[in-house]
């Protein structure tokens, strides 16, 4: 598997997340923790597959 392959599906996986969809928060640090709260999740699930 290449890693753009990699790279476009994680991607797609956090377009799902809706707080993703609209950065409205006043704080970077805000954002920062719904990324890494998306990508917890995703790599979870993948762990969990």
């Amino acid at each position: 598997m290449s890693i753009n392959r990699i790279v476009e599906g994680t991607f797609a996986w956090l377009s799902r997340s809706r707080r993703l969809a609209g950065d409205h928060e006043r704080l970077p640090e805000t954002g920062e923790a719904i990324i890494h709260t998306a990508i917890s999740r995703v790599t979870l699930r993948r762990i969990a597959a």
